[in-house]
């Protein structure tokens, strides 16, 4: 379909599909294999000015739009899904500054963030804190100018090599939600270290890290937005970054499906290639007719971002829940065609697989999300009676 991109969009997203292309697809399985950061890769992306997608023209960026940042994450995604969420975890980290950061702030981190330089990330879940960021343990207690961060993090993308970290801590524990405050924290901070590198199911060369605070200082004017703000601005950040968490998804069945489809068209059973069997025909057709769907909803909540729309947390919830189903879907259907090939290693679809998974559980569960949807369409119901 025609989603009528600019010139600009269009020139993004072959760049993006280009460097998947040629640098991303040789490396993914050996860098999956080894469970290795992919710091060359990251390279390349700076290199193409692909960090610069997500930042405001005024802080060194090219376009700061969200649609931009979900044809490149797409593209990405299509290649590899885990280097995808490092690079989109960037994006992740560096929305609060965006969105709620004062002039100084902004000017401090992001053009570090646009040039590549420096990696973001953004640290909200913890042990007891998941799906209910509510509940955060993390403290931050005022001392002189600034805050002492002590407490911990858990699951977080990109720890340990980013080197810009936005988190999230309770400056006044009984005020509830409304004592979370936003904070901007550097890598080297005293008293900020980092667990071991979680050993995952997909998404491997991607780092997933536990952070750790002991008494981390941190001055006052690295809070983002103002104190007790911080629920607010990590529940904003999540609802703008769900479109692109649906791109990725939407990237990796892009992906599957066109493996599916080369390998069926080869594949030559009872003297036919297997793609002329109406039943593989049919899976064909529905891996097309979904990912297509996605890519209309996708596109179009990011378009609506994009010009302004307010209310967009309901309908980003959507694209993520639809896309990253999709995704499961597809990629289960990919293996199928393949056979016992598409569950070997040799093949990119199982890893297309494992790392769809994970678009079902982060940034919000897609359980959570169903119910913050339906909650939004009964209160809506109710409102018109």
């Amino acid at each position: 379909m025609d989603y009528c991109l600019d010139d600009e969009h269009k020139t993004m997203r072959d760049l993006a599909r280009r460097v998947a292309e040629e640098k991303i697809i040789p490396a993914r399985a050996e860098l999956d294999e080894k469970e290795e950061f992919p710091w060359q890769l990251m390279k390349e992306l700076a290199d193409s000015d692909m960090f610069r997608v997500f930042i405001p023209e005024e802080y060194d960026g090219l376009s700061g739009r969200t649609l931009d940042l979900c044809l490149v994450i797409e593209e990405i995604s299509r290649a590899c899904g885990s280097i995808a969420i490092t690079y989109a975890a960037s994006a992740l980290g560096a929305l609060p500054i965006i969105f709620f950061g004062s002039e100084e702030m902004k000017r401090k981190y992001l053009p570090g963030i646009a040039s590549g330089q420096r990696l973001g990330a953004f640290a909200l879940t913890e042990a007891g804190a998941g799906s209910d960021p509510s509940n955060i343990k993390t403290t931050a207690v005022r001392n002189g100018e600034g805050y002492q961060i002590s407490g911990t993090k858990q699951f977080i993308t990109n720890g340990g090599e980013a080197e810009v970290y936005t988190l999230v801590a309770m400056t006044d524990a009984t005020k509830g939600s409304r004592g979370a405050t936003a904070f901007v924290m550097e890598k080297d901070t005293p008293g900020f270290s980092f667990g071991k590198k979680e050993k995952k199911m997909g998404i491997r060369s991607s780092s997933t890290r536990e952070l750790v605070f002991r008494d981390c200082p941190v001055p006052s004017e690295d809070v983002v937005g103002r104190e007790g703000q911080g629920f607010i601005i990590a529940i904003r950040t999540l609802d703008r970054s769900r479109p692109g968490v649906a791109s990725q998804a939407l990237g990796i069945a892009q992906g599957a499906m066109e493996a599916a489809v080369d390998y069926s068209r080869q594949r030559v059973q009872y003297g036919h290639p297997v793609s002329s069997f109406q039943s593989i025909q049919h899976m064909i057709a529905n891996m097309a007719i979904d990912i297509e769907a996605a890519r209309s909803l996708v596109y179009t909540v990011a378009r609506s971002m994009d010009n302004g729309d307010k209310n967009f947390a309901e309908p980003a919830a959507m694209a993520k829940v639809f896309a990253s189903d999709m995704a499961m879907r597809v990629t289960n259907d990919a293996i199928q065609i393949l056979g016992g090939v598409g569950y070997m290693r040799d093949y990119p679809v199982e890893k297309m697989m494992r790392d769809a998974k994970i678009t079902q559980i982060y940034e919000g569960t897609n359980q959570v999300l169903r119910n913050n949807i339906a909650l939004e369409v009964l209160k809506r119901k109710a409102l018109r009676e």
